[in-house]
């Protein structure tokens, strides 16, 4: 399998959008709702046809319309093509930036809404089985991308010039086998370990359970948030691109930190290996780093330090360390 660390970005790139072409795509009411549904997350073209009950062929030519107007972009991850927000850019990005907030103004209808949860549930269970049906061969897998020696001891470094070390209490997002956990039992007072999977969580409370200063907790950042935890640290480990919702994560881990807190991301670079998919369980075939840079940012923190690690197989490793302001 020969990997190649490009990604493919297909926009309009013979001319700007054109006025006319942006009031054209703005004039629709079911071209604001594809908006409106991509206000936080980017979906496929199936994914889009499942949310709005429509066939291919219709939600293609509203795609096209809005692609033309700079309103979307499109990405390329191994056989599928996702859409998103593209960013307001050029003379036009004052009324572009204008259609974003009104179209956020108004509340997405009750089965749209159910459509985004029902396509990221599905996500998240393709996922979780995925774990469930590879336990034992994870860790064999996942180094076939990304040995875990080579970002964990950036993770680590990071870890050590966060400002208050050691830190009272760090949360670990995503903490799989517990690969990382002595190492954050000897440099934490206290350290919540979270994870999904119950199957996962298990195998982590086997690992690193006769440690006295973790607790194990199987669920989401959503369940931290709502319970008022908060850390000094949060860190995740080659979390996003097996999530069905990597911003997110990164808006929860967010909240989660303390004033002047770290969330500390260590990720797998864009790339065009559609094989990790089958073979890794990923979602996303990783991130380009303005795209985590822009979460963040949205998130209310702000870069402090970025590491990059190229791998021989031609894969690449961004760790990337946020403060809260």
């Amino acid at each position: 399998m020969k990997a190649t660390a490009h990604i493919l970005e297909l926009r309009n790139s013979d001319a700007a959008p054109s006025l006319a072409n942006l009031l054209k795509a703005a004039g629709d009411p079911f071209r604001l709702n594809i908006l409106r549904v991509m206000a936080q997350d980017s979906f496929s073209v199936s994914e889009l046809c499942d949310i709005f009950s429509t066939r291919q062929s219709a939600l293609s030519h509203h795609l096209k319309i809005l692609i033309e107007a700079g309103l979307l972009s499109r990405k390329k991850e191994g056989t599928a093509t996702y859409y998103r927000r593209a960013l307001p850019v050029g003379t036009l990005a004052p009324l572009h930036e204008e259609i974003l907030l009104s179209v956020d103004a108004e509340q997405l209808s009750k089965p749209l809404a159910q459509g985004v949860i029902r396509v990221q549930k599905q996500r998240e269970d393709n996922s979780l089985a995925f774990f469930k049906g590879h336990l034992a061969r994870f860790r064999e897998q996942q180094e076939l991308i990304a040995p875990w020696k080579d970002y964990s001891e950036v993770t680590l470094q990071l870890l050590e010039r966060t400002g208050r070390f050691p830190p009272p209490q760090v949360i670990e997002v995503g903490v799989g086998e517990g690969w990382l956990l002595p190492e954050l039992h000897k440099r934490a007072r206290h350290v919540f370990a979270l994870d999904l999977s119950s199957e996962m969580l298990e195998q982590a409370r086997r690992y690193a359970g006769h440690l006295n200063n973790i607790d194990f907790v199987c669920g989401s950042t959503t369940a931290l948030v709502d319970c008022g935890l908060s850390a000094e640290v949060v860190i995740a480990n080659m979390v996003l691109h097996h999530t069905s919702q990597p911003q997110l994560i990164i808006s929860e881990a967010a909240a989660l930190l303390t004033a002047g807190g770290s969330l500390i991301v260590s990720e797998l670079c864009a790339h065009d290996q559609a094989w990790a998919r089958e073979h890794c369980g990923d979602l996303w075939l990783g991130f380009l780093p303005e795209q985590l840079e822009d979460w963040a940012r949205d998130a209310g923190l702000e870069l402090d330090a970025s590491v990059f690690l190229a791998q021989r197989n031609g894969f690449q490793i961004q760790v990337q360390h946020f403060r809260r302001s």
